[in-house]
Protein backbone atom coordinates (compact mmCIF):
# COMPACT_ATOMS: atom_id res chain seq x y z
CA UNK A 1 0.00 0.00 0.00
CA UNK A 2 1.27 3.27 -0.69
CA UNK A 3 1.15 6.55 1.54
CA UNK A 4 -2.12 7.54 0.14
CA UNK A 5 -4.02 4.67 1.15
CA UNK A 6 -4.42 2.92 -1.66
CA UNK A 7 -2.95 0.19 -3.80
CA UNK A 8 -0.47 0.22 -6.39
CA UNK A 9 -1.05 -1.39 -10.08
CA UNK A 10 1.74 -4.09 -9.22
CA UNK A 11 -0.32 -5.20 -6.22
CA UNK A 12 -3.43 -5.41 -8.38
CA UNK A 13 -1.77 -7.14 -11.07
CA UNK A 14 0.08 -9.49 -8.86
CA UNK A 15 -3.45 -10.23 -6.99
CA UNK A 16 -4.78 -10.54 -10.14
CA UNK A 17 -2.41 -13.21 -11.53
CA UNK A 18 -2.63 -15.37 -8.09
CA UNK A 19 -7.03 -15.56 -8.80
CA UNK A 20 -6.12 -16.55 -12.62
CA UNK A 21 -3.53 -18.92 -11.16
CA UNK A 22 -5.79 -20.50 -8.23
CA UNK A 23 -8.66 -20.52 -11.01
CA UNK A 24 -6.72 -22.71 -13.53
CA UNK A 25 -5.95 -24.95 -11.49
CA UNK A 26 -9.65 -25.79 -10.14
CA UNK A 27 -10.61 -25.68 -13.86
CA UNK A 28 -7.71 -28.40 -14.86
CA UNK A 29 -8.91 -30.25 -11.45
CA UNK A 30 -12.49 -30.73 -11.94
CA UNK A 31 -12.11 -30.96 -15.71
CA UNK A 32 -13.18 -34.48 -17.01
CA UNK A 33 -15.29 -35.40 -14.35
CA UNK A 34 -18.19 -34.67 -16.10
CA UNK A 35 -16.93 -38.29 -17.95
CA UNK A 36 -16.59 -39.89 -14.72
CA UNK A 37 -19.83 -38.79 -13.40
CA UNK A 38 -21.69 -40.54 -16.53
CA UNK A 39 -20.14 -43.42 -16.40
CA UNK A 40 -20.72 -43.69 -11.87
CA UNK A 41 -24.16 -43.25 -13.06
CA UNK A 42 -24.64 -46.10 -15.74
CA UNK A 43 -23.26 -48.47 -13.29
CA UNK A 44 -25.51 -47.30 -10.76
CA UNK A 45 -28.61 -47.46 -13.98
CA UNK A 46 -27.44 -50.94 -14.71
CA UNK A 47 -27.10 -52.08 -11.54
CA UNK A 48 -30.92 -51.56 -10.60
CA UNK A 49 -31.85 -53.44 -13.60
CA UNK A 50 -29.95 -56.30 -12.99
CA UNK A 51 -31.85 -56.40 -9.61
CA UNK A 52 -35.00 -56.01 -11.34
CA UNK A 53 -34.26 -58.99 -14.26
CA UNK A 54 -33.11 -60.75 -11.25
CA UNK A 55 -36.45 -60.51 -9.58
CA UNK A 56 -38.30 -60.80 -12.42
CA UNK A 57 -36.77 -64.63 -13.04
CA UNK A 58 -37.31 -65.37 -9.32
CA UNK A 59 -40.85 -64.60 -9.81
CA UNK A 60 -41.40 -66.01 -13.41
CA UNK A 61 -39.66 -69.30 -12.64
CA UNK A 62 -36.29 -68.42 -13.89
CA UNK A 63 -37.67 -67.05 -17.00
CA UNK A 64 -36.09 -63.87 -17.81
CA UNK A 65 -37.72 -61.27 -19.35
CA UNK A 66 -37.49 -60.48 -23.56
CA UNK A 67 -36.95 -56.72 -23.01
CA UNK A 68 -36.30 -54.02 -20.48
CA UNK A 69 -39.98 -52.97 -20.83
CA UNK A 70 -41.23 -56.10 -19.11
CA UNK A 71 -40.29 -54.76 -15.78
CA UNK A 72 -43.08 -52.07 -16.43
CA UNK A 73 -46.21 -53.96 -16.24
CA UNK A 74 -49.03 -52.64 -15.33
CA UNK A 75 -49.81 -56.41 -13.14
CA UNK A 76 -46.24 -55.83 -11.57
CA UNK A 77 -43.14 -52.76 -11.90
CA UNK A 78 -39.50 -54.23 -10.97
CA UNK A 79 -39.22 -50.41 -11.94
CA UNK A 80 -40.72 -47.14 -11.79
CA UNK A 81 -39.71 -46.14 -15.57
CA UNK A 82 -36.79 -46.88 -17.89
CA UNK A 83 -33.98 -43.71 -18.09
CA UNK A 84 -32.18 -43.46 -20.89
CA UNK A 85 -28.26 -43.47 -20.26
CA UNK A 86 -26.44 -40.36 -20.01
CA UNK A 87 -25.54 -39.85 -23.57
CA UNK A 88 -29.77 -40.56 -24.35
CA UNK A 89 -29.51 -43.67 -25.35
CA UNK A 90 -31.81 -46.51 -24.48
CA UNK A 91 -29.74 -49.45 -22.08
CA UNK A 92 -29.47 -52.74 -24.19
CA UNK A 93 -31.10 -55.93 -22.62
CA UNK A 94 -30.54 -59.10 -24.79
CA UNK A 95 -31.42 -62.77 -23.54
CA UNK A 96 -29.90 -65.39 -23.88
CA UNK A 97 -26.35 -63.65 -23.51
CA UNK A 98 -23.69 -63.63 -25.59
CA UNK A 99 -21.15 -64.34 -22.99
CA UNK A 100 -23.21 -64.03 -19.94
CA UNK A 101 -27.27 -65.98 -19.20
CA UNK A 102 -28.18 -62.15 -20.58
CA UNK A 103 -26.86 -59.37 -21.83
CA UNK A 104 -27.35 -55.62 -20.11
CA UNK A 105 -25.41 -52.97 -20.82
CA UNK A 106 -25.07 -49.17 -22.33
CA UNK A 107 -23.33 -48.45 -25.79
CA UNK A 108 -21.34 -45.64 -24.17
CA UNK A 109 -20.38 -42.20 -25.67
CA UNK A 110 -20.44 -43.32 -29.19
CA UNK A 111 -23.75 -45.64 -29.03
CA UNK A 112 -22.15 -48.00 -31.40
CA UNK A 113 -22.83 -51.41 -30.37
CA UNK A 114 -19.01 -53.69 -29.71
CA UNK A 115 -17.00 -50.82 -28.82
CA UNK A 116 -14.75 -50.29 -25.77
CA UNK A 117 -16.44 -47.17 -24.81
CA UNK A 118 -19.71 -50.13 -23.96
CA UNK A 119 -20.25 -50.37 -20.30
CA UNK A 120 -21.85 -53.88 -18.93
CA UNK A 121 -23.11 -54.92 -15.89
CA UNK A 122 -21.05 -57.52 -16.00
CA UNK A 123 -17.63 -55.12 -15.99
CA UNK A 124 -15.94 -54.98 -12.93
Amino acid sequence: MNRNGGFTLLELILVMVIIGVLAGMVTFSVAGRGTEAREVRVKADLSVYQKAVEAYALEHNDQYPKSLDDLVSKDKSYVVQLKKDPWGNAYIFRYPGKTNKYDLYSRGVDGQDGTPDDLSVWDE
